[in-house]
């Protein structure tokens, strides 16, 4: 693959000339893409910079994926106007075991070396960090856009933030990384990873930026913490569900960075909606359709689609055999035989964590045989009835949940 293959789609390549003579080397080069477990699911704006780096993959380099489980005790100010709360380790971890999982969906496992910057990082003792940050002034770290707006806004900025581009970049250093990837927001981190590898005499690396997928209702981007997103693990009709409601403007934007498509199919389906021979809601459940297959498998999209539209338009549940079917087992309940719903909900696969089905709960979007559940309570094992409970989380997410004593299968299916 030629470099300017690999270069199409970028916004910034620092440079072009240094990674045209890195590729010239003729040797796989260690392509370096970082991210912090923040949230469990990966989402449709992170896939933009996950399928470049595929490309980078397909064309014979190894693609090394740093996994900031350190990092994200920090949390990444880059585009932030407040500090970002702390997690902690148990979140983190919690996060960190599903992501591997999910990038595997677009990455080649065979080219993929998967590191945690808690390796170098978790060990670094106070003379270290104090080294590091020699590394640096207070006025390059104010050159950053969202730095720059927060101080001269009075908003506070602690001194743990000024680390975080530091500890980025010095990642870049312990995996020698020849090209890192990042969306548009990370650029000033990359670059300090470029300026740390040559004052430890490395040659620095190729910095490449992807565009920032805006979220389902346009402007900001794609955000868990905002919840303006679509992950990729996220069931099919979650996911059919949320790109049916994107504006008809971000089709072009959506279809561009969302579906894997070569360009001319890209072109040839946007030209459609800008001259009215594709009606933009037709097109939207294109997108869907091709969305849901590219994570789901090929006719994911099309029972998909034809969910939606008993929910949306009949207003109907799916059929019970085609909700998620799941047996608990009796070592998924406590020592007193119950299990809360917030961890029913994570076992049947509706939300990704415990948490996420707490939090469900509290907004009201949780129903048990059709009926709301108010709170958190406990649910006794043997108490659920020998046809299962339907479960619901959302208008779009349905499981069939069986106790122990029914003789199913034990797991979401």
């Amino acid at each position: 693959m030629a470099g300017h293959e690999l270069t199409q789609g970028a916004i910034d390549v620092i440079s072009e000339k240094e990674l045209a003579a890195k590729l010239a080397e003729g040797r796989p080069l260690r392509v370096k893409l970082g991210i912090d477990p923040t949230a469990s699911d990966i989402h449709l704006g992170f896939a933009v910079v996950l399928r470049k780096l595929r490309q980078f993959q397909d064309a014979g380099h190894t693609a090394v994926l740093i996994l900031g489980d350190f990092t994200a005790r920090i949390g990444d100010p880059s585009g932030r106007s407040a500090t970002r709360p702390p997690l902690s380790a148990a979140e983190i971890e919690e996060h960190a075991r599903t992501y591997v999982e999910q990038v595997r969906q677009i990455l080649d496992a065979d080219r993929l070396e998967v590191r945690r910057n808690s390796e170098w990082l978790g060990a670094m003792g106070v003379e270290d960090v104090l080294r590091l940050t020699s590394r640096s002034t207070v006025a390059r770290m104010l050159e950053r856009d969202d730095f720059s707006k927060r101080y001269k806004s009075g908003a506070p900025i602690t001194i743990t933030e000024f680390l975080y581009p530091l500890m980025q970049g010095w990642d870049s250093v312990m995996v020698h990384a020849d090209v890192e990837l990042g969306g548009t927001d990370q650029l000033f981190n990359l670059l300090v990873g470029r300026q740390l590898q040559e004052q430890e005499g490395q040659a620095p690396q190729v910095v490449l930026t992807t565009p920032l997928l805006p979220g389902l209702g346009g402007g900001a981007k794609m955000s868990k913490s905002l919840g303006n997103y679509v992950g990729i693990a996220e069931p099919p009709a979650e996911q059919f569900g949320k790109l049916m409601s994107i504006p008809d403007d971000l089709l072009p934007l959506y279809f561009q960075y969302t579906t894997g498509w070569p360009q001319s199919e890209i072109d040839k389906v946007n030209a459609q909606v800008a001259n009215g021979t594709l009606h933009p809601n037709a097109a939207k459940r294109l997108l869907a359709r091709t969305v849901v297959d590219l994570y789901h498998g090929p006719g994911a999209g099309d029972a998909a689609e034809a969910q939606f539209d008993r929910v949306f338009k009949a207003h109907e549940a799916p059929p019970r055999d085609e909700m998620a079917q799941v047996t608990l087992a009796e070592s998924d309940a406590g020592d007193d035989g119950t299990i809360r719903v917030s961890r029913l909900l994570a076992k049947s696969g509706l939300v990704t964590s415990n948490r996420e089905g707490a939090r469900a709960i509290t907004e009201g979007g949780v129903q048990i045989d059709g009926e709301k559940v108010l709170d958190d309570r406990a649910i006794a094992l043997h108490d659920i009835p020998p046809a299962g409970m339907v479960l619901q989380q959302g208008k779009r997410k349905w499981a069939v949940v069986r106790g122990p004593d029914s003789g199913g299968r034990t797991g979401a299916e």
